[in-house]
């Protein structure tokens, strides 16, 4: 067994676009398991938006990653020691390991791994990602068949379980993607009806103008992950009685704890949006996906057996060695994944 353990930290709050310099590569011994507690040799982890907002000393719904702390993901890998009944050496497990090659946790903060299914699952199509889209979809969109949905980032793991669950239940699908190798795909793979190449439109009038093409009896749900541009290009398409739920706005981490919101065209543009809720009767709902984990039993009841048979497609994106997660961490805020963004370490 390896008496090495590799972490990235934090080395310094990042401003704007995080850079190599905030992070930093460390070796520690590698830890041994109290009673109770499972060591885990790591097989991949996730990388994700949220982690940005984690970077940030700023008052939000979770602590921030201290200067010189492991930054925080959820990994899988192989159990090699383990002081749980709950837990055999040789077993795959799910735990918020972070950016590491070994972790070490206590046995109720695990999930046990089904071996008919890839590892990397865990990490996206049957793990948050996949869970935030379904959620966010059925509990708070309320989908009926014969509306129209709306979701940007739609080749992404959240947008694309959107999605595909979308049109199982019969609506109209309309994919907002960056560049026209993601539109192909969000048309091919998940099976939206439209897509549209949101980085072609230098304006929201010109992306709304596009988007009201393709959904020509206007939107019904628009789920919201991206905030910024698509934000103010749809809400004006938005029907009576439409729902928005939210759960996230990626457009603007980069600028801080406040950014990914709506872009001022004017002093009077944000009181005007919210003009539109009211007088539409809109729903708009925020949600924090770990708030929510008592829907996960039925989650992975319902989607695991579709991604199983085939039924449910999903893409991952994956990098190889840990060195190489800071960079494509950087990537993944840019849009520059394809996928599920996966650090796969063996």
């Amino acid at each position: 067994m390896s008496e090495t353990l590799h972490q990235i930290t934090l080395a310094a709050r990042p401003v704007g676009a995080p850079k190599d310099s905030d992070f930093a590569l460390v070796e520690r011994p590698l830890p041994k398991p109290a009673a109770g507690e499972v060591l885990v040799k790591l097989h991949a982890f996730s990388l994700d938006p949220y982690m940005r907002g984690r970077m940030d000393d700023a008052k939000s719904y979770a602590a921030p990653v201290p200067i010189g702390g492991v930054m925080e993901a959820g990994a899988v890998g192989e159990v090699i020691a383990s002081r749980s009944p709950d837990f055999a050496v040789g077993d795959m497990a799910f735990g918020m390991f972070g950016w590491a090659s070994h972790g070490c946790l206590p046995a109720n903060q695990l999930r046990k791994l089904d071996n008919s299914l890839p590892a990397t699952t865990a990490l996206g199509v049957l793990g948050m990602p996949g869970f935030t889209g379904w959620y966010g979809l059925t509990e708070l969109g309320r989908p009926q068949a014969g509306e129209t949905l709306v979701v940007a980032a739609a080749t992404g793991p959240v947008g694309s379980m959107v999605g595909q669950i979308a049109k199982a239940k019969g609506l109209r699908t309309v994919a907002i993607a960056g560049g026209a190798d993601k539109c192909a795909l969000a048309l091919e793979t998940f099976g939206f009806d439209a897509a549209i190449d949101h980085r072609a439109h230098d304006s929201a009038k010109s992306l709304r103008q596009a988007i009201a093409q393709a959904a020509p009896e206007g939107v019904d749900i628009y789920f919201e992950n991206v905030g910024g541009k698509v934000f103010e290009a749809v809400l004006p398409l938005m029907n009576t009685f439409g729902r928005i739920p939210v759960c996230g706005m990626i457009s603007g981490y980069n600028a801080g704890a406040l950014g990914g919101g709506v872009r001022s065209e004017g002093p009077d543009r944000l009181p005007a949006l919210w003009r539109s809720i009211l007088v539409k009767q809109m729903s708009v709902n925020g949600f924090i996906i770990s708030n929510h984990y008592s829907h996960y039993p039925a989650f992975l009841k319902e989607i695991a057996p579709l991604v199983a048979t085939g039924q449910l497609a999903y893409l991952e994106d994956i990098t190889e060695g840990l060195h190489n997660a800071p960079r494509a961490f950087m990537g993944l805020l840019e849009g520059r994944n394809i996928g599920k963004q996966i650090i796969k370490l063996t």
